[in-house]
């Protein structure tokens, strides 16, 4: 006897990454088209029932409203970078009526910002687009927020973004319908290595740095992990067994700048993304950038980004106001 088919949801944020929204649902296409079976259908909902905008400019017209989620199994709140973030009390109220009725509740990328602000992340493991992170963290200290590709906790699953969501389908339909028919949706996407959960969000250094000089990318992930308590050249050397001249070699041959204002850069972006992120006192985010004096590190911010730190956080500040995406 053929078992019903499950039914996925899938709630579509303003301004929604169209590579999220693609990797979560055409695994399940595949999966019915594969196994010759109707395993899963899905519908799409949006805020107010209104057609969707995704990152792309394509329109979607939602196929349920929202009163209407009769046989609804799962519910995915589609988000993405630049996602504008529908937070308010109807649909937290929505979203919570879904747990009472027992709905399994999971989100792409940013969609983990609205399940958070529902208070449906209280008391589990969840993960977001590494670029939101310090703010889900922020903004809710209490939860759990791992930095693992996806999650699935009890009936919450949550996904970092991008591609992360196929890898999240793929251990889905394994559970359900066996690792065959999983590894058969993952040959059609070209993706024949199935990640899984706690595999990196970002790219190794090495491969972002096309696979330069191992001790250069030493020096690299000694920078990264030193953003707040800053090494000098001497200590970076120390530690890498080369002199200071050799590191500058490294850095001018393969990154054409020096070693100090690779490592400047790299903790202004830090600074940065604390700026568009956090809320943190600007103050507190140049300590966490290893500044020492506030208005050095604005100065430098200046030189690097053309507008200072107060500036900066202004402009992001009133993008969000305006609901824009960022």
């Amino acid at each position: 006897m053929q078992q019903r088919p499950e039914h996925f949801g899938f709630f579509l944020m303003p301004g929604f990454s169209i590579i999220s929204f693609a990797a979560t649902i055409d695994p399940l296409r595949l999966a019915n088209q594969l196994s010759g079976q109707n395993l899963y259908q899905w519908h799409f909902y949006g805020p107010e029932d209104q057609t969707v905008m995704c990152s792309t400019g394509m329109q979607f017209q939602p196929t349920r409203m929202m009163h209407d989620i009769d046989g609804i199994d799962r519910m995915l709140v589609v988000g993405g970078i630049g996602a504008r973030q529908e937070s308010g009390e109807a649909l937290n109220q929505w979203l919570q009526a879904l747990t009472r009725q027992g709905v399994s509740l999971g989100a792409t990328s940013t969609g983990a910002l609205v399940l958070a602000q529902a208070g449906i992340l209280n008391d589990k493991t969840c993960t977001v687009h590494w670029e939101e992170r310090d703010h889900l963290i922020e903004a809710f200290p209490e939860l759990n927020v791992s930095e693992e590709l996806y999650e699935i906790d009890g009936n919450l699953m949550t996904c970092s973004g991008g591609l992360s969501g196929l890898d999240m389908i793929l251990q889905l339909i394994t559970l359900r319908h066996g690792e065959s028919l999983a590894h058969q949706v993952a040959e059609h996407c070209i993706h024949p290595n199935i990640r899984p959960a706690h595999d990196k969000q970002r790219m190794k250094l090495q491969l972002r740095q096309h696979g330069s000089h191992p001790r250069l990318t030493q020096a690299l992930e000694l920078m990264r992990e030193h953003v707040q308590q800053v090494l000098s050249c001497d200590d970076i050397c120390d530690r890498i067994g080369l002199s200071t001249r050799q590191l500058e070699r490294l850095f001018r041959q393969h990154l054409n700048t020096s070693p100090t204002a690779y490592y400047m850069s790299l903790r202004l972006e830090f600074a940065r993304q604390q700026l568009k992120n956090t809320r943190s006192p600007i103050q507190k985010i140049a300590q966490n950038a290893g500044f020492s004096s506030t208005s050095y590190f604005s100065r430098c911010y200046k030189k690097q980004f053309g507008l200072t730190p107060r500036e900066a956080r202004t402009g992001v500040h009133r993008v969000i106001e305006l609901g824009e995406t960022k």
